[in-house]
C-alpha cells in the first residue's frame, strides 16, 4: 500500500466518519450548548477545493487540544478560539494570539491583500492590550468570516491529555499523510487556495494550516485506530 492508496482510505474513512455525524458542520452554526465530545481531533475542509479524482472536499487543517498534561481545554473550547467572538467589544472577530489557526489565516488575508502597513503587529506577542485589539479588529473579522465558513467535522477521541495521547498519535499521522511538504504532491491545492499566500514555506507546500508533523513520515496503522474512534464518534 502507498501513500495515495492510504489517502483514498483516509477520505473513504473521511465520508463514514460524515455519515456517522450526520454531516460537516460550520462553525457560524455552533455554539457550546451543542453535545460536544469532551476531547477528539478535528478536521476543516475548504469549500472550494475538492480531490484530483472525486468531488470530495479535501482536509486543509488537522487539529486537537488538551496534548499536555494537567490540561483542561475541552474540544469545544480550541474550535470556539478559532470561530471567534460572537458578541461583546470584540462581537465578529476574535484572538488570533490565542489560536495559531487565526493567526496564519490572518497573515496569509493580510499577504495577499496587501495590508502590511495597516497590521504592522499581526502575529506579535502571545497577548496584546485593548487599543492593538480594536486596531485589528477588522482583520480578525475577516479571519473569522473565513474560518466560520469552512466544513469540519470531528472524532471523539476522549483520552487522558498527553503529547502521547491517542489524540496526538492521530493527529500527527493524518497531517503527515496529507502533507505535500518536500514530497510528490497529490491532491495538490489549487492557485486559488488562500493558504498558497501564507509566510510559510510549510503551509504553502504541504496544502495544509499545519506547520507541525508537515515533513514526518506517517504510520500506516493509524488508519485503523481511526476507524475505530470512528465507529465511537457520535451526532451532536
Amino acid at each position: 500500500m502507498g501513500r495515495r492508496d492510504d489517502l483514498d482510505r483516509f477520505y473513504q474513512l473521511m465520508g463514514n466518519l460524515e455519515e456517522q455525524v450526520g454531516g460537516t458542520q460550520k462553525l457560524k452554526d455552533c455554539t457550546g450548548y451543542m453535545d460536544w465530545p469532551d476531547r477528539g481531533v478535528y478536521f476543516f475542509f475548504a469549500p472550494d477545493e475538492t480531490r484530483a479524482s472525486s468531488d470530495q472536499l479535501r482536509v486543509t487543517r488537522v487539529g486537537t487540544h488538551a496534548v499536555s498534561e494537567g490540561s483542561s481545554t475541552s474540544l469545544w473550547n480550541r474550535l470556539r478560539t478559532h470561530r471567534g467572538a460572537m458578541s461583546g467589544t470584540y462581537e465578529g472577530g476574535g484572538n488570533h494570539r490565542g489560536s495559531v489557526f487565526r493567526k496564519r489565516v490572518g497573515e496569509a488575508i493580510i499577504d495577499r491583500d496587501e495590508y502590511q502597513e495597516e497590521y504592522p503587529e499581526w502575529g506579535d506577542g502571545s497577548s496584546a492590550g485593548r487599543e492593538l485589539r480594536l486596531e485589528e479588529l477588522e482583520m480578525e473579522r475577516k479571519v473569522s468570516e473565513y474560518n466560520r465558513d469552512l466544513p469540519f467535522l470531528w472524532l471523539n477521541v476522549d483520552d487522558e491529555p498527553s503529547a502521547k495521547s491517542q489524540r496526538s498519535y492521530i493527529e500527527r499521522n493524518a497531517i503527515a499523510l496529507l502533507s505535500n511538504y518536500q514530497k510528490t504532491a497529490i491532491d495538490a491545492r489549487s492557485d486559488g487556495w488562500l493558504g498558497k499566500h501564507s509566510r510559510s514555506e510549510k503551509i504553502c507546500q504541504s496544502g495544509l494550516w499545519n506547520v507541525n508533523h508537515v515533513e514526518e513520515n506517517y504510520d500506516p496503522n493509524f488508519l485503523d485506530q481511526l476507524e475505530r474512534k470512528i465507529e465511537e464518534t457520535d451526532s451532536i
